[in-house]
This record gives structure tokens, C-alpha cells and sequence, in this order.
């Protein structure tokens, strides 16, 4: 049955920019927007309709990148830092990653769907209606595979789309210390197939940085993912400059994240490939990093840039996607629209959803949030908080 949303204001998102339709009008019919546009046109009256109060209505959030499922906690490691422990004591206790890989193996599917839950509502509760997910802290193939699972069962769980990214090649497990060619050699030939076989990758993700895998490790990965059918993503400059995201780009990655020591050549073969450039505020700003990503060469050579939570225990404890619009504004320098489209429409792209999500056409699926706000921009102008809203998805009110 269709359905008529109206009495409200339309950022559509459409090419990436706010295309404003003031007194605007939505015509859900199912899961899917058939019509929108300016309320005195519309084409017909469908007998069900909702006002909406004069809200400005955005496309749902999309939560890019994010590292939801994992076991443990590390707010302890993030206490000692602050009290002057270097991070290499940590690790050498048993700390930093390592203690995240030991509490995920050990914690049940159950246990870590329960924490994955905990997480995601404040995100749901921020108008994301969309979340990626990576594994990453099993690094073998039971803890990898409960890690996806969960992720899958957070769509049954709530009122979210999940898309899964198998990272396995994120670090080295303890086991294969001084043996990271081997390990690479399980993920490619063990790990990701047997995975993928499950139906439970989406897509394929690596970390390319000096202490996690070299270029020439990560194109293994990608060739992996290649031979499977699967889009790739990846981890790239984010600490150092190894060229990841032109590697990503000739590889047709769906995005490169981070990027905070990328440089021109690598956002000319970005532009050139359709990579979305994903950046991540949260751990630039827990990591206290001074590097910001060359916006101004994303900018000149047309980079569709993505924002994401980043949402993990070690370098952003993100629980709001909401004031990563905010950090990406006051640090990255990026405009209110530019950030609006970064968790909306090139946030889509980053996923490879671009065709169903990310704005307000006909044909998209009909995920929206209406916002009780006086423009856009104050989407990206608010530090936290909870700004009332209303939260459509697949065309019915939550």
C-alpha cells in the first residue's frame, strides 16, 4: 500500500549535495520511495499519510566502517595511557590487540552478539540505519566465523542492514609471530574461501601499514578476494605512506579508509577507480594524530569522501555517528554537506549500495530519518545529545 509522507523539508542527498525540496512530499509503496518531490506536485493522494511536522528529512545514516563485534574491553589500556604507560609496555603485557584477539576467541556467539547489541542501539538511536561490519579480532577460522555470524544476527536482532567485511588480515595472530607470509597464505587459501563459502563475507578488507601486512601481502588478499567474486576494501596510510590506496584503487577497491598520509598520486588513481576515500575522525582524534588527509587533493580531483564511527575497543570507542559529523568538520575541515553526504550517499558508495541507499529518489529503498531541526547543518553543529527525530525504514515508522 502506498503511503504519503508530507508537511516536511528534503535533503535528498541527490549527487551528493543537500538538493533541498522545501514543502516536500514522499510516497513510500512498500520498502521503496515511488515518488518524491515538491508537495504541490504531487501525482496523487494515497489514503494513508503522515505528517511530519515541518522535519527536515535525510536519507538514513550509513555507518561505513565500523569494528562492532569483539569480546573484552580495553577502557583499562586507554586509563594507563593517560597515565603515561607507553603502548609498547602495554602490548608487551599481553595488552593492545592481543588482548582483544585472546577475550573475542574465548567469548561465545552468544556473549559477543550481546555486546555487539549494547553498541549498536546508541548508532541505531543516531538515525543509522545502515551499519558495515568487519571481523578482524579472531584471526582464525572459528573466532572469524562466530565474528560474522553475529554480524548477520544483528539483523535479526534490529531494526538495521548489516554488510559484512571479512578482515582477517587485519594482524598477525600470536601464533604465527615472525610467520606473516604463512599467515596470509591461510587467509587466502583457508580462511577467506571457507568464509565465503558460508555466505557470510560481503565483502574483503586488509590492513596495509608497517605493523600490520606489506603492499605485496595485501595483493595476495586482494587476488584472494578477486578469484571469490568479492569487492574489496582496505586499511591504507593511515600511520605511514605505502601507497595502499592507489593499491586499492587498481584493484577497484569499494574504498580506501583513513588515509591520513595518502598523497595527490594516490587520490588521481582513487578518482580515477570510483574508490570512496572513508575517513575516520574517531581515531584521529584518540590517537591525537597532527597528519590530516590531503583534503584539498581529494577535493581538486573529485574523491567521494565517506565518513565513518570506526567503531572499535583500542583507538575509537565511537558510539555516535552523529558527532563524527562534527569531528570531521572541525578537524578535517570539511563542510556540513560535505559530512551529510559523507554518512549518507558516498557512505552507500563505500559499500557498494549506492544503487538502493544513500538518498531520496524514486526506486531507493525507503530509509529515512525526519529530523526536528531548522536546517541541515545542524546535523554536523550538535556535540551529542539525542536531537529528536523520527526513524523510517523500509518504509515504516520505527
Amino acid at each position: 500500500m502506498k503511503h504519503l509522507w508530507q508537511h516536511c523539508h528534503a535533503a535528498t542527498m541527490k549527487d551528493g549535495r543537500y538538493s533541498i525540496i522545501e514543502d516536500a512530499a514522499i510516497i513510500t509503496e512498500g520498502e521503496r520511495i515511488s515518488w518524491i518531490g515538491p508537495r504541490a506536485e504531487l501525482p496523487e493522494r494515497p489514503i494513508q499519510s503522515t505528517d511530519l511536522g515541518g522535519a527536515w528529512v535525510t536519507p538514513g545514516f550509513i555507518d561505513c566502517h565500523t569494528h562492532l563485534v569483539f569480546g573484552g574491553d580495553r577502557s583499562g589500556e586507554f586509563e594507563q595511557r593517560l597515565n603515561g604507560v607507553s603502548y609498547a609496555e602495554i602490548a608487551a603485557a599481553g595488552g593492545g590487540i592481543a588482548s582483544t584477539v585472546r577475550a573475542t576467541r574465548e567469548a561465545s556467539e552468544d556473549e559477543l552478539l550481546a555486546s555487539a547489541i549494547k553498541r549498536a542501539r546508541p548508532l541505531l538511536a543516531d538515525g543509522v540505519t545502515v551499519l558495515e561490519v568487519k571481523s578482524g579480532y579472531g584471526l582464525d577460522l572459528d573466532s572469524e566465523r562466530r565474528m560474522l555470524r553475529v554480524a548477520r544476527r544483528l539483523e535479526q536482532e534490529l531494526p538495521v542492514t548489516v554488510r559484512t567485511t571479512c578482515l582477517s588480515a587485519h594482524a598477525l595472530p600470536p601464533e604465527y609471530a615472525g610467520r606473516a607470509d604463512e599467515y596470509i597464505e591461510q587467509v587466502c587459501n583457508h580462511i577467506l574461501p571457507a568464509l565465503a563459502d558460508e555466505g557470510l563475507v560481503d565483502a574483503v578488507d586488509a590492513f596495509c601499514e608497517h605493523l600490520a601486512f606489506s603492499p605485496a601481502q595485501v595483493e595476495r588478499v586482494f587476488q584472494a578476494a578477486q578469484r571469490l567474486g568479492l569487492p574489496v576494501k582496505l586499511h591504507a596510510e593511515q600511520l605511514s605512506s605505502l601507497h595502499g590506496s592507489s593499491l586499492a584503487a587498481r584493484y577497484g577497491a569499494l574504498s580506501a579508509d583513513h588515509l591520513e598520509f595518502m598523497d595527490e598520486s594516490d587520490a588521481i588513481a582513487m578518482a580515477e577507480a570510483g574508490t570512496v576515500a572513508v575517513l575516520l575522525p574517531g581515531a584521529f582524534f584518540v590517537l591525537r594524530e597532527t597528519q590530516l588527509p590531503p583534503m584539498d587533493a581529494l577535493r581538486k580531483h573529485g574523491v567521494n569522501i565517506a565518513i565513518a564511527s570506526d567503531l572499535n575497543p583500542g583507538t575509537s570507542p565511537a558510539l555516535s555517528l552523529r558527532l563524527m559529523l562534527n569531528m570531521a568538520c572541525t578537524a578535517f575541515r570539511l563542510t556540513p554537506e560535505e559530512a551529510l553526504a559523507g554518512v549518507t550517499l558516498n557512505a552507500a558508495r563505500a559499500l557498494g549500495m549506492a544503487d538502493s541507499h544513500g538518498s531520496l529518489e524514486a526506486g531507493k529503498v525507503a530509509d529515512f530519518i525526519a529530523w526536528d531541526i531548522q536546517r541541515p547543518a545542524e546535523l554536523a553543529y550538535w556535540l551529542g545529545g539525542d536531537l529528536p527525530k523520527r526513524v523510517i525504514r523500509h518504509g515504516e515508522e520505527l
